[in-house]
């Protein structure tokens, strides 16, 4: 995250105003079509946590550890789940020395700008286990802004694509509806095996 979006979620203020605007939002449909994929017990980081919400539901299913990189938003849901399994990473750099079999995040990677994005899915690759997949959502469009402090940066299909490509086997890029019609996109990858010549 960039040091704006690191003030905005580092303030009581700005993590009771996100709450507010999150209220009616959570990945209950993605984490659904997520356990198509992904083995119950299996191990899950989510990056971004924010109030909890996506956390509480893959706590039901997967061994989760959840991240955010706001000292705040993690306090704040150890407060409620004294046993979670919590860890303050940046989703850029993801400094931890544990390994998962999959990697979550429910629109949190369009905080980051494109290079940051591309950084983090090479971090994100170095922590999955053999055959881990990723499975993240973004918000579907053409365009960058700035609200209240906060980077969104939007992307088709096309753009996410080229970014995966590189590292992952796309598994499924499909385009979904959270608040309008077809206003977003959700990515299921799994990491590429190396080859041995």
């Amino acid at each position: 995250m960039t040091k704006t979006e690191m003030g905005f979620f580092d303030t009581e203020k700005g993590v009771e105003e996100y709450v507010k605007i999150a209220a009616g939002f959570d990945g209950a449909e993605l984490i659904k079509i997520l356990q198509e994929f992904l083995p119950e017990k299996s191990l899950v980081l989510e990056i971004g946590i924010g109030p909890g919400k996506d956390l509480d539901m893959l706590r039901k299913t997967y061994a989760v550890t959840g991240s955010d990189n706001s000292q705040i938003f993690l306090d704040r849901y150890k407060r409620l789940n004294q046993n979670a399994d919590l860890l303050n990473l940046d989703a850029v750099t993801l400094s931890t020395d544990r390994n998962f079999d999959c990697i979550y995040s429910n629109k949190v990677l369009h905080h980051l700008i494109t290079d940051d994005l591309k950084i983090s899915l090479k971090k994100q690759k170095e922590i999955l286990n053999p055959g881990g997949i990723l499975f993240h959502s973004f918000w579907k469009g053409n365009k960058t802004e700035n609200m209240e402090g906060l980077l969104f940066v939007y992307y088709e299909l096309d753009t996410l694509r080229q970014l995966f490509e590189p590292d992952f086997e796309i598994l499924e890029l499909k385009i979904y509806t959270e608040d309008q019609k077809d206003d977003s996109i959700y990515a299921i990858l799994r990491k590429k095996q190396k080859h041995n010549n």
